[in-house]
């Protein structure tokens, strides 16, 4: 049975992808601040919980207890959104920032680096990102946290590609779209389970000769 990693796996895109690779027959472990009903309702899938991805110490925590697991998919799928315009860039929205940064941007590169070792040669890792994050697509502004701890992200992936190549280990860097979660308002184009399923299309579809593009879920190459 292949095994999967999922962080942010309680409810959204996360909750999708841990149903359909469940259903696919995966062994899940699933990360997350706290569980879920639908989470827990899965088969195959154990929840490790109260894990504060602000925080490394949480984050090496919560690695450490399933690091006696061999991994086949790690998908960094957590993130965090806060609307930051220029207008208010004080002191509580600067802490906002920095939480952004750790959450979306070095969450996803310490939960690799604790779990290399668990990786097995062929394993794949895929970053959950955004192209808010494209310096080239951008065209509206604004949206500092995010489009700068996204951009962080992206690079984060490109060198793990590089680093994790002679492991056999490929990298996908996805934007899933704009989707109907907790995190856009619900004010996206597409629902959770489209963007699960075109997704996990895209790993799938990953090889090393691939690895390090920065992909939107429907399959375009997107510009950094």
């Amino acid at each position: 049975m292949k095994s999967a990693v999922i962080t942010g796996a309680n409810r959204g895109i996360g909750l999708c992808l841990a149903k359909q690779l469940s259903e696919k027959g995966y062994q899940i472990t699933a990360l997350c601040r706290q569980g879920s009903d639908e989470l827990n309702q899965l088969s195959n899938t154990q929840i490790i919980d109260q894990v504060e991805l602000s925080e490394p110490h949480s984050i090496q925590q919560a690695c450490e207890s399933i690091s006696d697991r061999p991994i086949d998919l790690l998908i960094n799928n957590a993130g965090r959104l806060r609307h930051i315009p220029l207008s208010i860039m004080d002191t509580q929205n600067i802490e906002e920032i920095n939480t952004q940064f750790h959450i979306n941007a070095l969450a996803p590169l310490l939960v690799t680096h604790h779990l290399k070792a668990s990786l097995n040669p062929g394993a794949k890792v895929a970053l959950i990102t955004s192209r808010m994050g494209s310096i080239e697509d951008n065209q509206s502004g604004s949206h500092y946290a995010y489009r700068m701890s996204k951009a962080a992200l992206n690079a984060a992936g490109k060198s793990l590609s590089i680093d994790l190549k002679s492991d056999r280990i490929a990298v996908a860097i996805l934007h899933p779209g704009w989707i109907q979660t907790d995190m856009t308002g619900h004010s996206g184009n597409d629902t959770p389970e489209n963007a699960a399923r075109d997704l996990l299309a895209r790993i799938d579809a990953l090889t090393l000769d691939q690895t390090g593009t920065f992909w939107h879920a429907n399959g375009e190459v997107l510009p950094w």
